[in-house]
Order: structure tokens, then sequence, then C-alpha cells
């Protein structure tokens, strides 16, 4: 019998009516034919209907009614009737209270198996998605035993590190990963989660460098681990081959600027030995006229000037001053230094080299940081400033200066850290792209300007 629905809040009207009609039907009874045994027992019919309606306090009254009503038509001696009426009442209320708690507990318990029902039900809906999920993952994800065995690989993992003909559950790990296989056998105290970087071989014995996420976690047949597993072989070759180009690119701007400066001084060289070759003494000397020769050679030298083609793209200013600011941030915070950011909002896109541009940015910032090496005052401030053509962007430290800013860009500086070739280099990749770097005076410190030429609305 369903209990739940046999006392819904819908039967509640009838069920009392019929609980009402009882009382008055048995007490009725009682009182006309007043037998030699009384029918009062009858009353534990509407007690029981109403049940599963009423709270505690009005069975208990309900039932003191019932016996009341028992007593009052009864002809039993009068003598044991306070008994009589403690028995009856104890006897209703009691049968009214365990029918009541009964009615509860099992209405209780339906709640909480359907609540049950749909914690599974959510459950394997969740476990559905996530099979789903980690099967239709375009990364390799394994888990391992305690053994060192593949309990689980998807799809990815069977690509990555097996055959399309044999499944690699059941294999030990070890013939791939030799990493993981002994981060399982390792005696932890704790559940920990990592990444390495490490070597991984294929089923066929192919080699590969592999980027792994694992963690471990803890279940009734012993600890589990759980990894995720990258091919970084092809992201390793991309990044060589742009580090080349980016290097060739580079090596181009800087022969360039050079072949510039050469091509100055031969110019300049050529028109003193001009200017010489007029004096008659020196017009038959075959020494000036073989320098004369060497001259020109120089000449025609610088004027194969390598033209780097331009490589200039649409910049999104913000993001990458965001990158900057990631990079900068750990040794500017080792040191000590605050780093003051004032930039507009927004930013306009502009024109140049992202690589080029974030090694500019990074050079001009990690000369300020070694400029206030030993000054008391330590703060670097790099702002923005918007304009018709072009976006600069200054960096204005607080270091000791500049004595001579009229050499400034002049390569293989005397004194300068490294090569003395930053600025110079800074320079002319901004230039090779339409953009410019300048020296700007300032009362304390030094600050240089990047100037950036600003993409054309379309």
């Amino acid at each position: 019998m369903d209990f739940s629905a046999i006392y819904s809040e819908g039967n509640r009207r009838r069920f009392l009516i019929a609980a009402a009609v009882l009382v008055i039907g048995v007490a009725l009874i009682d009182w006309q034919t007043k037998p030699f045994i009384s029918i009062g027992f009858l009353y534990l019919f509407p007690i029981l209907l109403v049940a599963g309606f009423l709270p505690r306090w009005q069975i208990i009254a309900l039932a003191l009614v019932c016996s009341i009503l028992q007593e009052l038509f009864s002809e039993l001696p009068s003598s044991e009737a306070i008994y009589r009426l403690f028995m009856a009442f104890a006897g209703f209320t009691g049968t009214g209270l365990f029918v009541s708690e009964l009615i509860r507990k099992r209405q209780l318990t339906l709640n909480h198996l359907s609540e049950l029902e749909k914690e599974i039900g959510l459950r394997k809906e969740i476990e559905e998605q996530l099979q789903v999920l980690v099967e239709s993952s375009p990364v390799a994800i394994v888990t391992v035993d305690a053994s060192g065995s593949i309990l689980l690989a998807n799809e990815a993992s069977q690509r990555l590190l097996g055959t399309h003909d044999n499944s690699i559950v059941g294999q030990p790990i070890r013939d791939f990963l030799p990493a993981l296989h002994a981060a399982v056998q390792t005696p932890r105290l704790r559940q920990f989660r990592t990444e390495l970087r490490c070597r991984a071989r294929r089923k066929d014995g192919e080699v590969f460098l592999a980027a792994v996420w694992f963690s471990t976690y803890t279940t009734a047949r012993g600890p589990r681990l759980a990894a995720i597993i990258v091919d970084l072989s092809e992201e390793l070759r991309d990044r060589e081959d742009l580090s080349l180009d980016h290097l060739l690119k580079n090596t181009t701007i800087l022969m360039s600027a050079v072949a510039h400066e050469i091509r100055n001084m031969a110019g300049a060289v050529m028109v003193v030995h001009k200017n010489l070759s007029r004096l008659p003494d020196l017009q038959n000397n075959e020494d000036f006229r073989a320098l004369g020769t060497l001259i020109e050679g120089l000449g025609k030298v610088s004027s194969m000037e390598l033209r780097p083609k331009a490589h200039s793209e649409a910049i999104e200013l913000s993001s990458l001053l965001d990158e900057l600011r990631v990079l900068l941030e750990p040794p500017y915070r080792e040191a000590g230094i605050p780093v003051v950011w004032r930039l507009n909002d927004e930013l306009p896109l502009v024109s140049a080299d992202r690589y080029g541009l974030v090694q500019v940015f990074l050079n001009l910032s990690l000369n300020s940081l070694r400029a206030m090496a030993n000054t008391e005052k330590k703060e670097l401030t790099i702002s923005s400033t918007v304009e018709p053509d072009c976006v600069v962007i200054r960096f204005q430290d607080t270091g000791l200066g500049i004595s001579t800013p009229e050499a400034l860009f002049r390569p293989f500086q005397q004194g300068a850290d490294e090569t003395g070739l930053g600025l110079y280099v800074s320079r002319a990749i901004l230039r090779s792209s339409g953009g410019d770097l300048k020296f700007e005076p300032c009362a304390e410190g030094c600050c240089f300007a990047v100037s950036l030429a600003r993409v054309p609305k379309t």
C-alpha cells in the first residue's frame, strides 16, 4: 500500500469528514443501543484515518474526546471509570501517534529515496559528461595504478603513445614515460600535484619531448595517478625555427644599420680624398691612388646595404604591455624596485614587429634596472601618450642619468654593459617598422621614448 498516495493533501478534507462521521456514528450507536459490551473500540478507525494528517497535539485531543465518549455511553460500573478512561485514552493516543510516526518516517524514507535516486542520476550524468570530455579531449589522459599499469587511456593517448591496433591499457607506464613510473612508485605521505617535462617513448620506439601534468589520489583499491600528456616536439621545433627567423631578421637590421654608418664614413673619406687629389704632389703617388681604390671599394661594399623585409603587423599594445608586466615583475620585485604603470585605458593599434618590440621594451627596462642599482630613490615609470599619428611609450627611471646623451645611439660605446649595442639595435629595430627611439632630457634619471606608428583606420 502506498501511504504517500493515501495520505496526500488531496485526501485531507475527505478523510477529516469521514473521521468526524465515524465518531458521531459510533457515539450514536453506543448511546442508542447501550450494549452490554461497549463498541467504543471502533473509535480507533477515525483516529487511524486522520493520524497521517493531524499534528501530535490534535491527535491527543481527538483521543481524549473518543475516550470520554466511550466512557460516557458505557453501562460498566462507575467505580472503574477513571481507570477505563485512562486506559482508553492511552490506547487511542498510542495508536494515533504510532500511525502518525510510521507515516512520517515512511514519507521521510520516500523523500530520501527520491533524493538519492536524483543524486545517482546526476552522478551518472556527470560521469557520462566526464567520459565524453576525456574521450573527446585533444590531449592524452591516462590513469595509473600503484603497480605502474595503465588503467585508463583516452583516444588521444592511444594516438600519442600507442598504435591503432593495440590498446595501451594494462601495459606498464614505464614503457612510455619512465618518469611517471618513478613518481607512482615513490611513497608519499599526502596527495600532490605537479608538472614536469621529460623524455617519452611511443610504442614504436620513437622518442619525443613531453609535458606532463599529473596528480595522485587515493581509492579503496590503493593510490592512483592521473596524468595529462602533451607532445612538445612540434612546439620545440616551431620555437627554434621562430628564434632563428628573428635572429636572422634582427641580424639583417643590425647589418643594415652598420652598413649605413660605414657608407656615411666612406662618403666623408671620399670627399677628403678628392680634395687631396688636387695637390700636384699626390696625383702621381701610387699609394695615394691605391688608397682611393680602397675607399671606392669600401663605398661599394657599404652601398650593398641589406634591406630588411618589412615585417610589421598590427599590434595591440595593451596586451603586449600586459606581457611586459609579467616579464618585468620578477626581476624588479627581487630588486625591491616599484614599477609605476601610467597607461591609457585604450591604446590604438600600432605597426611593429611584436617580437622585436618586446625585446626593445625589455632592453630599456633592464637598462633602467641596472642604472638604479646604486641610487637611493628607485622607481621606474612606464607611461603612454596617444598622438594623432603615433603612440609614445616612455620609460623613465630615477637612475644616475646620462652624462653624454649625444653619444647614446652610437654602436660599441665605451663603458657600456655587454656589447654597447643595445640602444643602437633597439632604435634600428623600431626604425625598420616606421617607429623610432629617442632620449628625452628630464630633471631626474633618464627617459627614453618609443614612438610607434598608428595603424590607419579602415
